[in-house]
């Protein structure tokens, strides 16, 4: 049975933390490969900045050429707003043989009950949280492993700021993203330019 990680998010841009977290969790957990799934519009953040067709070529950019990672249009495809649970289910259809670990940050791991059609969701998946060494968890009922990752303190917002005052994004995001990020202008302007 095929091992497969999914790493959501709204990757605007990925940067060396979410791909630190997906190489960990891979390892860690024996994984045949580790999805990066791009959200098409978080129901609780704001819009994105870069529009979903640059946020997934930018994924497509950081894990070319490595075996590990494929990147999914899933949730890009269906629009609207992104839900996990419907995120899961269409990935289970397309991979019906496959066992699901779907990554998330410690802080979202401990809201999963609150998360769309919960009682589903953990029916889809096992839930990996990953965590800083040193860092505590609450346990819950959700079917769940913990993984310990490096701590790299980057985000995408202080990518988006370096990028609008001209400081350098260079080894915060993969070589391929920051040529992309420059290439296609993004993030110049103010806020959902």
């Amino acid at each position: 049975m095929t091992r497969l990680g999914i790493l959501g998010g709204t990757f605007d841009p990925v940067h060396i933390g979410h791909l630190a977290s997906a190489s960990e969790v891979h390892y860690q957990l024996g994984l045949d490969t580790v999805l990066l799934v791009p959200t098409n519009a978080q129901p609780l953040k704001p819009a994105p900045t870069a529009s979903a067709s640059d946020r997934l070529a930018m994924c497509q950019a950081a894990v070319e050429g490595d075996s590990r990672f494929a990147v999914s249009d899933v949730d890009i495809r269906r629009g609207g707003a992104t839900y996990s649970v419907d995120t899961l289910r269409d990935l289970r259809d397309q991979h019906p043989a496959a066992e699901f670990f779907f990554i998330t940050g410690l802080d979202s791991l401990q809201s999963l009950p609150k998360w769309r059609d919960y009682e589903t969701l953990i029916t889809l998946a096992t839930f990996v949280g990953v965590t800083r060494p040193g860092h505590s968890f609450t346990q819950s009922d959700a079917p769940h492993v913990l993984v310990d990752v490096p701590g790299i303190e980057v985000s995408s917002t202080d990518i988006r700021n370096r990028v609008r005052t001209g400081a350098p994004i260079r080894y915060l995001v993969p070589n391929a993203v920051a040529q992309y990020v420059a290439d296609h202008d993004l993030y110049l302007g103010g806020p959902h330019e």
